[in-house]
């Protein structure tokens, strides 16, 4: 019964990807002013895309499965459930980057209009989806390989973390990257196909974990179950940022779009339904895993529809360049007030906060103290990550370059100095509770881990964040990211993990893989102020605008000079520098000076032990004499 559900699923998902195309035709083609393909491209692109979506969700799964629901053994190696995994991800990701590398063409001919006897590089260096197709062939080359040869949990879960990487470029220069809106729209898509293909995939190796019989099976159960609650409420959340974006309500009923959008609200309703059911009958749950299967297969074939036919507010005029540029409106001066929330950065900096309360409740209900100074750094950290990128400087930051480089300087200097002295790692290690591999265990694996002690080594965390300056903005890399929103959560992400990186080595509160002498730390400290000052001063004196051409296609009335604006943003980097630095020095010496006051009371300890070992020799002795 499972297997024709499996079978039927993925066939109502092909019948749903056929109609569709069919239904379409050439008329998307037309309304966006394309030439038709012919027949064979639009079909051979739709079935490799339900293919390219399909393996992936499987490796993603597998890879999932592999690292976090079946527990590898004593030494790291990955035990049989997940070794067959491993291998279940690898031969999925050399069909996804068939897949993939198929779509290339295919995709330069579908976006072009023209045949594929047509084809060649000119278009392909014109088109952003089918570039998107070629990095996510390479990044799943990377994968098929590394599962060929990989045996320890930490090569599984940096796997992983290709495998959904590989996801994201396909989507982020898909139809949601278009228009007014598309950052919160291209956010909320990200979030959607990777929760997708999670549960999908994840879903699919469980049921052939539970039929081998190799093991785990009841653990993989229980955490199978956490990871689709998981996944329904990130698609149920995405999934309404997306209708909100990209259709109107008046367009749900009248067009097609609107069709494919409900069929899969209803398909998300109906695995929730079965997801109820799962938990009622939690000593069977496998009996209504093929409904789920079958529901999700399906919902699959619906997003490749959905993707072959553009949205109706695809097709809204912007009013202005602002809007379709950035996706909202920046025709006012900045306006302290004004928020537009981050789907990403804002919801992880909620995310943390939540979490990090937690765990300071579960040790207070143990009796446990944790330091009030630690929790309201952390908090505040989380604050200034939430005012970086959800408020008025993440809304006007990627239009604005001197805003932006206040978001910067939050993001690398004041944010993770304040996440790090709030010691997320060592409450985490006290708070979780200990298990079959579990979540803490998962955290001291990667903190010992290779890529952990490389990351961490003093020249590597310097160069990471310094180097970060120099080399974004001083070559032509910054001015090509400006105008894709995506490059702009990348440049975020990237500042917040460096400079987390480089402080958690310089202040060292909570246990990692290299554990430096305070002298060491101050140094590496006093090594990268220098360069930090001087990148300010570099800024302050260019006479030529980093950025130009998109900066000028913006044409805000209310920045004038673009030099001036560059120049002040050079003058904030070089200033907030100092408060961040300050508040470090001082940490370290008060951590030096504690570190001494401990040497001294444990050398006190060992004193008075042989001064009281002394005199007891002196009394047996005396003793000795009398007898």
């Amino acid at each position: 019964m499972r297997a024709l559900f499996r079978a039927s699923g993925w066939f109502a998902a092909a019948a749903v990807v056929v109609v569709v195309v069919a239904v379409i035709g050439g008329d998307g083609h037309a309304a966006l002013g394309d030439s038709d393909p012919g027949a064979l491209v639009r079909y051979a692109t739709a079935v490799a895309r339900l293919v390219a979506d399909a393996t992936g969700a499987l490796c993603v799964g597998a890879l999932v499965f592999a690292a976090f629901l079946v527990p590898p053994g004593r030494s790291g190696v990955l035990d049989v459930g997940g070794y067959a995994a491993l291998r279940t991800a690898g031969r999925a990701a050399t069909a996804w980057c068939a897949a993939a590398v198929a779509l290339v063409p295919l995709g330069v001919a579908d976006a072009s209009g023209q045949p594929l006897s047509e084809v060649d590089g000119a278009l392909l260096a014109a088109l952003e989806g089918p570039k998107a197709w070629a990095v996510t062939a390479a990044v799943v080359l990377v994968v098929a390989v590394g599962c060929r040869v990989a045996l320890t949990w930490p090569t599984a879960v940096a796997l992983l973390a290709g495998a959904v990487f590989a996801l994201l470029p396909p989507v982020v220069t898909g139809h949601a990257s278009v228009g007014e809106d598309h950052d919160l729209a291209s956010n909320a898509a990200a979030a959607h196909v990777v929760a997708a293909a999670v549960w999908l995939g994840t879903l699919v190796v469980l049921l052939a974990h539970v039929r081998r019989g190799t093991g785990h099976a009841d653990l993989a159960r229980r955490r199978y179950r956490a990871v689709a609650a998981a996944c329904w409420g990130v698609l149920a959340l995405s999934g309404v940022v997306q209708g909100l974006v990209l259709v109107a309500p008046a367009d749900l009923l009248t067009t097609l779009y609107g069709g494919l959008l409900l069929g899969k609200v209803l398909l998300l309703a109906a695995l929730g339904l079965v997801a109820v059911a799962l938990r009622r009958r939690a000593t069977r749950p496998v009996h209504l895993a093929g409904v789920d299967l079958a529901l999700l297969a399906v919902s699959v074939g619906v997003s490749v529809g959905l993707a072959r036919q553009p949205p109706p507010e695809f097709f809204a005029d912007p009013a202005t360049a602002v809007d379709t540029l950035i996706g909202y409106d920046l025709s006012t001066p900045f306006d302290p007030f004004s928020v537009r929330f981050d789907l990403v950065l804002g919801t992880a900096a909620l995310v943390l906060a939540a979490g990090y309360l937690v765990g300071v409740r579960v040790l207070r209900r143990r009796g446990d103290a944790w330091p009030v100074g630690r929790t309201t750094a952390w908090l505040l950290g989380c604050a200034v990550l939430l005012l970086a990128t959800s408020s008025a400087i993440g809304r006007y930051a990627p239009g604005v370059f001197s805003v932006h480089m206040v978001a910067h300087m939050a993001l690398t200097m004041t944010a993770p100095v304040l996440l790090v002295l709030g010691g997320p790692v060592t409450l985490a290690l006290r708070a979780l509770p200990t298990g079959e591999h579990g979540p803490r265990e998962w955290l001291l694996a990667l903190l010992h881990c290779r890529v952990s002690r490389v990351l961490t080594t003093p020249a590597v965390a310097c160069v990471l964040l310094v180097g970060s300056y120099y080399g974004l903005y001083l070559s032509p890399l910054f001015g090509a990211a400006l105008p894709f929103h995506w490059a702009h959560v990348l440049m975020n992400t990237h500042f917040l993990v460096t400079g987390y990186l480089f402080y958690w080595t310089v202040i060292g509160i909570d246990p990692g893989p290299r554990r430096l002498p305070h002298l060491g730390r101050l140094g590496m400290l006093f090594a990268v102020m220098p360069f930090h000052a001087f990148f300010g001063v570099v800024l302050m004196s260019a006479r030529e605008v980093i950025g130009a051409n998109f900066y000028r296609s913006l044409d805000l009335p209310w920045v004038a000079d673009l030099l001036a604006d560059q120049r002040l943003g050079g003058g904030i980097t070089w200033a907030s520098g100092e408060l961040p630095m300050l508040v470090v020095v001082i940490a370290l010496l008060v951590q030096w000076s504690r570190a001494d006051d401990r040497e001294a009371r444990r050398s006190d300890r060992h004193s008075d032990d042989d001064l009281a070992a002394y005199n007891a020799m002196l009394a047996s002795l005396a003793e000795a004499r009398r007898g």
